[in-house]
């Protein structure tokens, strides 16, 4: 009974102090009248920091439900502004061929890694020809030691074009993108490396370093995981990145809508919104390709140092002649897709320590018979949750907002994917595409189920499109259910709810149950998971950036031997 005590208090950080405090207090109260009275003045003080200390705990899943919060909203949230081409965090700051926009991904395992860069400049304009990608060389050195780089990786490089051929539009061609693959990395360790070609003078970059991922197992995870969605360059943007490098993570998780490129036409004039400044007689929606290299470059000290994973969002399509689309994103960023088995830029997975990612395409086909579902069957049936217990995922629209922007949009993909995550004991989601923070309760199909994955959307990273305020549930603002198809699939799925508090309406009269905390505030979230069971997550806002606060914070607790139903260590309780 000790040693079960002693497991149970160990899982949970809060309870093991709680016992730590008990035991150094009972003794007091064991002591001798005679030495009693020297704590009669101290004691109460401690009893009272006890008590402060339990109510200022994290709530915890295991509680049950939460029941529904929303924070009013403040009058300074809203708009963001951009910022401009002369701002020097977004201008080229190299000469000739050396390296700009590094990058570090993670692989699909913690022994390799990706190193990506850009060499040379873009090109604007109506006639452009693409640089050669064999000019330069694509080279990284790496080692133990900045002043010891022994160890070299060679990859590939590739350019790729926007094009508009008609009056009055600008095409564009990037710079060369380089994509490094480095292997036989030790995991949990500090790597220092320069890219570039070593055979040109001034082409090779200045020296970074990032850490591999823990070993994958069940007793080890990266200490601090942060999770932004809609990121955009705004000035709102500036305040999240700044306020997420200050907690130091590990991992970044970035869930789409990355550059808003496709808020500016192709002259570099700013639209208002996504479609109701481009007129119905454009012949195509533009996009001003050098928002992506001011993005990367703004993104720079941070992405070179600390892995980034990415996965696409609406504001990536970027259409162009031949019915083109993600041009950009899938030629910028590296992704583990070759080493998941998904050979697609649009859904992969891997693993930090005991933790298996798996990130999913609401921008590809997602139908029970297309090659993501059947990629997403066999990657779930090959996790050994006995090596990496918790299973998170991460898609660009969510299936569980209740904020009238983009309400039940992605339905489709929900009924189709739910079910199967749900039988495989999913643990969290992350989304972003709603410009809002919320966190459901534990949920799967709408209704409240202790099994259910802890669904999480950020889409409130800071872009220039407005905030989102209104919830489908306030008065006179639910949407018409024909005002939400599926239009990348060209599907509806979203209808009334049949069953619940709802039945027969499209939208609840008030918050609905399922949805835990909402808030209208530009930030990003922080996951610590601490061990098999246990994993703190916190909603950091960008106004409490100097103050020490979290919006929203809760232990989200996993319960296997009551949830997993197809796991291969199902079978183990």
């Amino acid at each position: 009974m000790q040693e079960d005590h002693q497991i149970r208090l160990h899982s949970h950080p809060s309870l093991l102090d709680s016992y730590k405090f008990c035991s150094e207090i009972v003794p007091i109260l064991s002591m001798p009248q005679t030495t009693m009275w020297m704590w009669k003045g101290s004691l109460p003080l401690l009893l009272l920091a006890a008590a402060v200390a339990a109510a200022a705990e994290p709530a915890s899943t295991l509680e049950g439900p939460s029941r529904p919060v929303t924070v009013p909203l403040r009058e300074d949230r809203g708009h963001a502004v951009d910022l401009p081409d002369t701002d020097p965090r977004v201008q080229r700051r190299v000469t000739g061929w050396a390296p700009e926009q590094i990058a570090v991904a993670l692989s699909a395992a913690p022994t390799s890694a990706w190193v990506s860069w850009i060499t040379g400049d873009f090109q604007m304009g109506g006639a452009v020809k693409p640089l050669d990608p064999g000019t330069v060389g694509s080279v990284v050195r790496y080692g133990l030691a900045a002043d010891s780089l022994a160890r070299e990786a060679t990859g590939e490089a590739l350019v790729y074009s926007q094009l508009y051929p008609f009056e009055g539009l600008q095409n564009y061609t990037s710079g060369i993108i380089h994509h490094v693959r480095i292997l036989g990395l030790e995991p949990g360790t500090k790597y220092y490396y320069q890219c570039g070609d070593p055979a040109i003078p001034g082409a090779m970059s200045a020296v970074h370093a990032f850490r591999t991922m823990p070993d994958v197992g069940p007793r080890s995870y990266p200490g601090r995981i942060a999770v932004v969605g809609d990121l955009g360059l705004t000035y709102n943007t500036t305040s999240t990145v700044e306020h997420m490098a200050s907690n130091q993570p590990d991992l970044v998780l970035l869930l789409g809508d990355v550059s808003y490129a496709n808020l500016y036409l192709t002259n570099g004039t700013g639209t208002d919104c996504y479609s109701c400044s481009f007129a119905k007689s454009t012949p195509i929606h533009e996009t001003y390709q050098p928002r992506w290299d001011y993005w990367g470059r703004y993104m720079e000290p941070v992405t070179s140092s600390t892995p980034m994973m990415v996965v696409e969002g609406n504001h990536e399509i970027e259409q162009q002649i031949g019915n083109k689309t993600f041009a950009a994103y899938s030629a910028r960023f590296a992704f583990p897709s070759m080493e998941s088995e998904s050979f697609s830029p649009f859904y992969y997975s891997f693993d930090a320590g005991g933790i298996h990612f798996i990130m999913l395409a609401a921008y590809a086909d997602y139908s029970k018979s297309g090659e993501q579902y059947r990629w997403l069957e066999k990657d779930l049936a090959k996790v050994d949750r006995s090596v990496t217990p918790w299973l998170v995922a991460g898609w660009h629209a969510p299936w569980y907002s209740t904020y009238k922007a983009h309400y039940r949009e992605a339905e489709c993909m929900r009924v189709a994917m739910e079910e199967l995550l749900y039988s495989y004991g999913l643990d969290i989601v992350f989304t972003g595409h709603v410009h809002a923070y919320e966190r459901s309760n534990r949920v799967f199909n709408y209704t409240l189920d202790p099994c259910g994955a802890v669904h999480i959307s950020v889409g409130d990273g800071g872009n220039r499109e407005k905030m989102a305020t209104t919830h489908a549930d306030d008065p006179g603002r639910c949407p018409e259910p024909l005002s939400t198809p599926d239009d990348f699939m060209g599907g509806f799925c979203a209808f009334n709810f049949t069953s619940g508090p709802a039945a027969g309406s499209f939208c609840w009269d008030r918050q609905p149950d399922y949805s835990a905390y909402r808030e209208s505030s530009f930030g990003h979230g922080i996951l610590e998971v601490k061990n098999e069971t246990y994993a703190l997550w916190k909603w950091h806002r960008n106004q409490d950036l100097y103050q020490g606060a979290v919006g929203d914070e809760i232990y989200i607790v996993r319960e296997p031997e009551r949830c997993l139903l197809k796991s291969s260590i199902a079978a183990y309780f």
